[in-house]
């Protein structure tokens, strides 16, 4: 493997500022999507593991939240610094691993290492409140303090804005922190801790385990020394998560599944819309859970619409993304090819028609060519399900009520998009859409300073923004008689 700096690419996993193997001596294969070529190897590391990170991470806390806020600040800084200087490391082993274009992968990086830079002022804006007394003798303070041990679970899609988005308020709050990453993308995460170290994180604030999801995951979620589990994921898992850590009565963050619908009012500026359909579909090839799933059309433009979104989807250029002139990379793995397939084949029996693409790649593998389809019935498979692939689906619709109406018609909330000029309009749809996140006239949203997650079955919790570190903290109040 090809880097500026070869130490970035770990195969051991990080526990304790120590790079450990598993006990059995067991490991997980990383294939690059792009190719089916082995990368290396991962620890394939189980219960008594996590439990040896969980207890690294309770010995790490009381001085690591001791520490003040602008000391813990100055170490983040210094992460963050370390992972902009070795930017194009850690995009290329991005790209290698989980397949998107390294243009796409470097402004991941650039976009993960935001939230280091963001929380670690953050982290000094903690304030509490005086309130005034009940009674004269008494004064009443609130105050926050870290939770304590916190656990995350991340996904591949985003292999490292994941972690930071997690690790960043968790670090900056003054907790210590176990991380599972996926086993498709675990070079990503190991090169941030490689990166966390030399910046100066204590042994056992960040603490990286691999391994299998549920040994992992289960510990994670029963053992009592973790307080709080953020986890990025499907819903499916998210409830499984959510039951197991019941138990204890834990913290969770959820960061679940979404079905965004993407509205084109026939006010919009269509080149406009075509531009933020193009970057929200077919960004990441598709697989980010924030991604257009469903496009509405209203009937006046919807011929005009898709005749424009079919040029510019032509114009698409799939291959490895390590290719100078690459747009789309591969789809994951196999299963991820096979759910577009199965949409594909779903709604085509239900009436709808191809309008471009439609099938594998020439390429071979992972690779699935961008897809349109029009007339899409409401009753397919991909007006319910999230298709984390590269298919676009355009269904129609005839004013504002019709267009409100089917886009909630789901049990997810976490993205929704819409493109319109009339001003009243704006506020009117923004405020009907029953979703966490809306973008308006814009098909790119995610960002350090705003809250980002869902409602309904799309999770609970917020990250990134100043609310992105309450969930790190307990709030603690005091009664002071004189």
């Amino acid at each position: 493997m090809q880097l500026n700096d070869p130490t970035l690419f770990r195969q051991q996993a990080f526990i304790e500022g120590q790079w450990r193997d598993a006990r059995s001596g067991d490991t997980i294969a990383v294939t690059n999507p792009a190719n089916g070529q082995p990368l290396g190897s991962v620890p394939k590391m189980g219960a008594e593991e996590t439990r040896e990170a969980i207890d690294a991470a309770n010995r790490a806390l009381p001085a690591w939240r001791a520490l003040t806020a602008k000391a813990r600040a100055n170490i983040l800084r210094r992460w963050f610094n370390l992972m902009m200087e070795h930017q194009d490391d850690l995009a290329r082993l991005m790209t290698l691993e989980q397949g998107k274009p390294l243009a796409e992968a470097k402004g991941e990086i650039s976009y993960a290492a935001s939230f280091i830079e963001w929380f670690a002022e953050e982290g000094k804006r903690i304030y509490g409140d005086t309130i005034p007394g009940h009674q004269a003798d008494k004064r009443l303070i609130v105050i926050k303090q870290p939770i304590g041990v916190t656990a995350a679970i991340t996904p591949w899609n985003f292999p490292s804005a994941m972690i930071t988005r997690k690790a960043g308020p968790a670090l900056a709050a003054g907790c210590t922190m176990v991380l599972k990453p996926a086993s498709q993308t675990p070079f990503s995460a190991l090169a941030l801790a490689e990166l966390a170290n030399r910046a100066g994180v204590p042994a056992g604030v960040f603490n990286i385990i691999t391994g299998s999801a549920g040994a992992v995951g289960n510990e994670l979620t029963s053992n009592p020394l973790v307080r709080k589990l953020s986890f990025t994921g499907s819903t499916e898992i998210g409830r499984q998560l959510m039951e197991q850590c019941a138990k204890d009565i834990k913290k969770v963050s959820l960061e679940l599944g979404g079905n965004a619908p993407f509205i084109v009012f026939d006010d919009a500026d269509l080149d406009n819309a075509v531009e933020g359909a193009l970057a929200s579909k077919f960004r990441n090839a598709g697989q980010t859970c924030v991604c257009a799933n469903r496009l509405y059309v209203q009937d006046g433009v919807y011929d005009r619409f898709a005749e424009k979104l079919q040029q510019a989807v032509s114009k698409l250029h799939l291959g490895d993304g390590l290719q100078a002139d690459v747009t789309t990379g591969p789809l994951i793995d196999e299963k991820a090819v096979a759910k577009v397939q199965e949409h594909i084949a779903d709604a085509l029996e239900k009436g709808a028609k191809v309008l471009c693409g439609g099938k594998a790649h020439a390429l071979g593998g992972n690779f699935f060519q961008p897809t349109i389809l029009v007339d899409v019935p409401n009753n397919a498979k991909v007006a319910k399900e999230e298709t984390f692939g590269p298919l676009a689906p355009l269904f129609r619709f005839k004013d504002e009520a019709d267009a409100i109406a089917q886009a909630n018609d789901t049990e997810f909330g976490l993205a929704a998009y819409f493109y319109a000029r009339d001003l009243s309009r704006v506020f009117r749809v923004g405020e009907a859409l029953e979703y966490g996140i809306v973008g308006i006239n814009t098909g790119i949203i995610s960002n350090e300073v705003a809250p980002f997650g869902g409602i309904k079955a799309s999770g609970l919790g917020r990250e990134g923004s100043k609310y992105g570190i309450e969930d790190y903290l307990e709030i603690k109040y005091m009664c002071i008689g004189l």
